[in-house]
């Protein structure tokens, strides 16, 4: 049976993700592919599943369908045994809204917690890349007895402005301070450059959370947010603690990927958490087998190359064919095609985009069943790309889902 002693876990995978746009238009930010086989969502619950917590419940709210169908039909656990991993659609419980902020979801949601009697509930993100065991973290919770654990890391200081900025006590460990996405971060006492930041994992004493969460729920002012509200109304009140991700270890790790974390909000964000997969030595590397990121991708038949197609310091996915197509310093997911003659460069590619003859796609993302006709350009003329399709601060070229690209 599985243990009762592990926290019940909650992942948040109710957000938008405006800023992943046009990737975002019909689909959860949780659900948005990742890595040419997994969706964002398969990060956290790994995580979670190899640290061996499988009581999981997923909160979903905007553009569901995708999001929920992946869950169901991947993550199957065994019931004999206790063991569950569910979407969880809102419910208007508290009547007839949507969930106002991250905090009003789980108030809305108390009913999952008031029946399984957790001792300790996990609330994790959905929208992050990292290996982590949360079980170590989980650990040094119960050993301090707080009231909520807050897993934390260092940024550079001119990027910490995006998280919620951690001010530690004297003895390292109590948070003195919550600062929610300060216009002026305050920077590590032992390093002028870095900021302590959460990174959205959470791990809460029962009691203390539904305290907290009352309390929040009758504030009318509140935002009903865990980052901008809970985190800074329990730091007051002295009951939280940061956890330090520099100190987690997990297995088969090398020392190019431990600790690695990203962000993947934005587009830029989104595209150089794939270029961190494709060198030589990836600075995150997918293949550890020992931690494994799992998923369930459609069964489709190997790789094929033909015609002189070849792919150079890249990931391909199961069920492509490199007709002739060459692949360079990309990520294509599975059933991708490439013609005679085309090539792909710097570039993300999503399940079955076909990109014809002597069609060239340069630092750019394509959408799921994207077309690329023959001997069409995508990033090498900025206006015409500006005028077609979505381009990033960086330059970044964006195709939405099912678009066809013309010469």
């Amino acid at each position: 049976m599985v243990s009762r002693s592990k926290p019940l876990g909650i992942v948040l995978a109710g957000g938008e993700g405006k800023r992943l746009m046009p990737l975002t238009a019909d689909r959860a930010k949780p659900a948005v592919p990742f890595g040419g086989s997994y969706r964002l969502v398969d990060f956290v619950l790994s995580n979670l599943v190899n640290a061996g917590m499988t009581r999981i419940a997923v909160l979903t709210q905007y553009k569901s369908h995708s999001l929920d169908r992946h869950i169901t039909t991947t993550w199957r656990l065994s019931s004999l045994l206790g063991n569950y991993i569910t979407p969880v659609p809102a419910q208007q419980r508290l009547g007839p809204r949507w969930y106002t902020g991250s905090a009003d979801a789980i108030l809305q949601n108390f009913n999952l917690i008031q029946d399984e009697r957790p001792e300790h509930v996990l609330v994790f993100g959905a929208d992050h890349v990292y290996r982590m065991d949360p079980d170590q973290m989980y650990q040094q919770h119960l050993e301090s007895g707080t009231g909520v654990t807050v897993a934390a890391i260092r940024v550079k200081r001119s990027e910490a402005h995006e998280f919620g900025v951690i001010e530690l006590a004297e003895d390292g460990v109590t948070i003195k301070a919550f600062h929610e996405k300060p216009a002026n971060p305050p920077a590590m006492p032992s390093n002028p450059e870095l900021s302590l930041v959460s990174m959205g994992n959470y791990i809460f004493r029962r009691d203390a959370m539904e305290a907290a969460l009352l309390a929040d729920a009758a504030d009318p002012e509140s935002r009903h947010d865990i980052g901008a509200n809970i985190i800074p109304m329990m730091t007051k009140q002295g009951m939280a603690r940061a956890y330090d991700f520099a100190h987690n270890r997990v297995p088969g790790e090398t020392d190019r990927d431990r600790g690695y974390w990203r962000d993947v909000g934005t587009i830029d964000a989104y595209y150089d958490a794939h270029m961190d997969l494709v060198s030589v030595h990836p600075i995150f590397n997918l293949y550890n087998d020992e931690w494994p990121l799992l998923t369930n991708p459609p069964s489709l038949p190997p790789v094929k190359f033909a015609n002189y197609g070849s792919a150079q310091e890249s990931i391909v996915g199961a069920g492509s064919i490199l007709a002739g197509g060459t692949l360079f310093q990309s990520v294509a997911s599975y059933d991708v095609q490439l013609g005679q003659g085309s090539r792909v460069e710097g570039s993300v590619l999503m399940p079955s985009v076909r990109v014809g003859a002597h069609a060239q796609v340069r630092n750019a993302i394509l959408d799921k069943n994207v077309i690329v006709d023959e001997g069409a350009t995508i990033g090498f003329d900025p206006e015409r790309d500006r005028e077609r399709f979505t381009v990033s601060e960086s330059g970044l070229v964006v195709v939405g889902k099912g678009v066809r690209v013309t010469r």
